[in-house]
């Protein structure tokens, strides 16, 4: 299993591009499957979490195609003829997304057996919402041994839906099923993640009909039939976050490109209020911080979007903890989404996590230590800490890591951190 060491003490300096989002290249991925003609999708990210969905597609019967290097990737999709309506548990299980094969499979086919998704080590994140919307649409819907199968013999119906509560993956998979059914549907407290107005956007160059895109009502007016489009994925506001803290973490001046600022706008504020300075470019930020200055202590609590994502409280974390002062970081969305704090903790970190409730005492300084990723985002926020710890920092199962974050090491090397992959079989890379 391969680590990561770090060498910490090193500023940063540098520019560093920012690929695809994982979280929407991943929707548009499934998009594929409503179509049978080819859907192309440029600045697309690779990553172990688009290579598991990928299998999966060809195993349905997409032909999937790899074109390009760095920052010119591109993906075709392909799904002429679905030979396959069952995703299997082997597959499935390697990650969650997988499961938003079930809406487009049941609207084109008018069938599916897919695999729940089973456990996560963040909390329970249930699929009831999915599995309600698609019944609300007419589905049949039995689960039988941990499958779901899934019947639409006469197709999807229009319907109006209201969630509970903000969902980004039932919210996108109902607008997965919607854009093939017959008549209107109204998807009502709709998430408004920036992932899924991307989705809409490219399923609307696809032929299909949606209003009230980045509003928490979707009005979807089926259509019969989807054309294959060519489309960016939109960058990635978590991977842009995760190195603008890791820049703020050990100093100097780093650009981030190819990405939009508004998209990490509530990180943003809260990087200024602890001293960090922000500048937006035509195509990014430049984040710059003199090493000298100690930064000041933040409270933060994570909400939906545009609120402060909860994808990001892990990193912020890590920055808390050279603050100076006493932070409280509020966890809203996710339970059990603080295993990072004692792998932190065993970097000289000073940390309490009551419940929902961390409170990061500021250190003078943390010291490098063998450290254990727990999963994908807590896993970059111990590369952050690492960068600013005294010796070297070795971060393991790094496979966590390898599902969102696409060469990481190399992007920040350029940038001048000590950094390498320390490879299973004992070789440094």
């Amino acid at each position: 299993m391969d680590s990561i060491a770090i060498t910490g003490g090193a500023t940063l300096n540098g520019t560093i591009p920012i690929s695809g989002a994982k979280n929407s290249a991943l929707k548009l991925m499934a998009a594929s499957i409503l179509t049978d003609q080819p859907l192309r999708l440029t600045n697309m990210p690779r990553l172990a979490d688009t290579k598991f969905l990928g299998r999966l597609l060809r195993e349905l019967g997409v032909e999937v195609t790899e074109r390009g290097e760095g920052l010119e990737q591109e993906t075709l999709f392909h799904a002429a003829e679905i030979r396959s309506t069952f995703a299997p548990y082997d597959l499935v299980r390697q990650m969650r997304a997988s499961f938003n094969v079930l809406g487009p499979l049941l609207a084109r086919t008018g069938e599916a057996k897919v695999s729940l998704p089973g456990g996560c080590t963040i909390g329970a994140r249930p699929v009831d919402l999915h599995l309600q919307a698609l019944t609300a649409m007419g589905a049949e819907i039995e689960l039988d041994e941990g499958y779901v199968i899934a019947r639409a013999p006469h197709g999807l119906k229009g319907a109006e839906i209201e969630f509970p509560f903000v969902s980004v993956g039932a919210t996108e998979h109902a607008l997965l099923a919607a854009v093939l059914a017959e008549g209107v549907t109204v998807l009502k407290n709709a998430a408004r993640e920036p992932e899924i107005g991307d989705l809409a956007r490219c399923l609307m160059a696809m032929g299909a009909k949606v209003e009230g895109l980045d509003t928490d009502e979707l009005v979807i007016t089926g259509v019969t039939s989807l054309t294959g489009a060519e489309w960016p994925v939109i960058a990635d506001r978590i991977e842009m976050g995760s190195y603008a803290v890791a820049a703020a973490m050990a100093g100097g001046e780093v650009r981030l490109t190819r990405s939009r600022p508004e998209l990490m706008q509530a990180l943003t504020e809260k990087m200024v209020e602890a001293g960090v300075e922000i500048v937006p470019t035509e195509d990014g930020v430049i984040v710059r911080r003199d090493p000298a200055v100690r930064l000041k202590a933040v409270n933060v609590a994570t909400e939906v979007y545009p609120g402060f994502a909860t994808d990001l409280q892990a990193q912020f974390m890590a920055l808390m903890t050279l603050a100076e002062g006493e932070s409280v970081i509020h966890e809203n969305i996710f339970e059990n989404r603080f295993m990072h704090a004692p792998e932190l903790a065993r970097l000289g970190a000073d940390i309490h996590v009551h419940a929902g409730e961390a409170v990061v005492r500021g250190v003078e300084a943390l010291h490098g230590a063998p450290v254990m990723a727990t999963d994908l985002r807590a896993s970059v926020s111990l590369v952050i800490a690492g960068l600013a710890a005294q010796g070297e920092t070795t971060v393991g199962r790094v496979y966590h890591l390898d599902r969102g974050f696409e060469r990481l090491e190399e992007k920040l090397g350029a940038c001048g951190a000590e950094i390498r992959r320390i490879r299973d079989e004992g070789h440094e890379h």
